[in-house]
């Protein structure tokens, strides 16, 4: 009898350490970004890759950069404008501007001019070694590569709503502009997400 019962209470306090650990190895998992799912309905990572490479191989296709690049005999300089959110819902548009830049420099048919901010930096890193490094090793002044083309866009979206079930259409427009002459130079739309959402089976 006094055997079972410290069976019993063995059991009784190793219980809780069993039920806590199972419990720790359900709330995450991991799957591959080629199989993620939509949880919400709205924009997600999987949303961003299609749209941005669509965009960047019609960008790279478009006879404005082959024209320019045959004209002056070297690949054109593009420098990344502000991408825009006017949709209903929040969307880090720093995200889409860095998946471009990505596209843009590993096109090979593109050359990717700094940001403002980062132009900032650089300058300040050329005053200090102008000041600080031995003389011939440092950073020229006044050396900088002016953008050919600025690249500027909006994403916004369009609603269709009948009773519980919402129709949702993401339309990301892209121009590319001419620097020197503010001219649009080449322009794109991708409106190939679109997103049906049954309101009374998902949990918004």
């Amino acid at each position: 009898m006094l055997e079972t019962k410290k069976k019993f209470l063995c059991l009784f306090l190793l219980f809780p350490i069993f039920n806590l650990s199972c419990a720790s190895s359900k709330p995450v998992s991991r799957i591959s970004a080629d199989k993620q799912k939509d949880l919400s309905g709205n924009w997600n990572d999987r949303d961003i890759r299609i749209v941005c490479e669509t965009i960047i191989d019609d960008c790279i296709d478009s006879p404005a950069i082959k024209r320019f690049a045959k004209k002056n005999g070297r690949l054109p300089y593009v420098k990344l404008g502000t991408i825009l959110n006017l949709s209903d819902e929040f969307i880090d548009t720093t995200i889409i501007a860095n998946k471009f830049r990505n596209a843009i420099i590993n096109s090979g048919e593109l050359k990717f001019v700094a940001s403002d901010s980062e132009v900032e930096s650089l300058r300040s890193e050329q005053l200090a070694q102008a000041d600080h490094v031995k003389v011939g090793s440092e950073a020229q002044v006044g050396n900088e590569t002016g953008a050919d083309f600025m690249l500027q866009g909006t994403v916004k979206t369009v609603i269709d709503q009948n009773g519980k079930t919402i129709q949702k259409t993401y339309y990301v427009d892209v121009e590319l502009f001419g620097v020197e002459s503010t001219v649009v130079e080449w322009s794109s739309e991708n409106s190939d997400i679109v997103k049906v959402l049954d309101k009374k089976k998902l949990k918004l």
